[in-house]
C-alpha cells in the first residue's frame, strides 16, 4: 500500500514539474555558503584599515610642528650615555650598513610611517646601524622637508641611539645614519668571539 502511494505521489509530482525535476530527499534543502571572493576594492579597504590602525599607534609628530633646517645642514644627535668612540664611528661611516631605507617620493605621512616602521623592525632583527635616506629637498618650495622630519622623528624614538649626516660615499647630506639600541638577543654575550666585527658597538 505504502509503495503504491510512493508512486502516485512521484507521478503527480512528474506531471506538476516535468521529469527533469526530481523532488528533495530528506529532511529539508541544503543551504550552500559561496565563498567570499578578494576583490581588489576589499584588499584596499583592508590595506587602508591597517594603515589606519598602524597611524592611530605611531606618536611620531606631524610636520605642523617640525622645525625647518638648511638643505646642506649636518644632522648630529647622541643620547646619553654612547660612547664618543661609537659615535665617531656612526660619524665616519665605519659601520656596516646592515638595513635601508628610501624615502625619496613618499609623502610627509607615509614617511613618518615608514620611519616609525622602519626603526621598529631593525631592532626587532637585531640590525645596529642602519641608513635613511631622505634627500637634501634643495629648490623645493618647503626645502629639506623630508630631511628636518626625520632630524626631528629620530629623536622621539627611544630605540635610536644616535644619528649622523652620512659619509658622501653614502649619500653626504642627503642621507642619516641612525644606531639603534640593541635588542634582548643580542645582549646575550656572543658564543663565538671569533666572529666579533672589527668595530664593535
Amino acid at each position: 500500500m505504502s509503495s503504491e502511494k510512493d508512486d502516485l505521489q512521484q507521478t503527480n509530482f512528474s506531471d506538476l514539474l516535468g521529469d527533469d525535476v526530481q523532488p528533495l530527499v530528506g529532511k529539508g534543502a541544503h543551504r550552500v555558503v559561496a565563498p567570499v571572493k578578494i576583490t581588489p576594492g576589499i584588499e584596499a579597504r583592508r590595506r587602508a584599515a591597517q594603515a589606519e590602525s598602524s597611524a592611530a599607534a605611531n606618536p611620531l609628530d606631524s610636520d605642523a610642528v617640525i622645525a625647518q633646517v638648511d638643505p646642506y645642514d649636518i644632522l648630529s644627535f647622541s643620547r646619553p650615555g654612547v660612547q664618543h668612540g661609537v659615535f665617531k664611528n656612526l660619524r665616519q661611516g665605519k659601520y656596516e650598513i646592515q638595513s635601508a631605507l628610501d624615502l625619496h617620493r613618499k609623502t610627509v605621512e607615509q614617511a613618518r610611517q615608514a620611519v616609525w616602521m622602519f626603526v621598529a623592525d631593525c631592532h626587532n632583527h637585531g640590525v645596529r646601524c642602519a641608513l635613511i635616506t631622505h634627500g637634501k629637498g634643495e629648490g623645493r618650495q618647503q626645502p629639506a622637508r623630508l630631511k628636518s622630519c626625520v632630524n626631528h622623528w629620530l629623536r622621539q624614538i627611544d630605540l635610536v641611539l644616535a644619528f649622523h649626516s652620512a659619509q658622501k660615499f653614502h649619500g653626504s647630506a642627503g642621507a642619516t645614519y641612525v644606531l639603534i639600541k640593541k635588542n634582548n638577543q643580542a645582549r646575550q654575550p656572543a658564543n663565538n668571539k671569533a666572529s666579533a666585527k672589527k668595530h664593535s658597538f
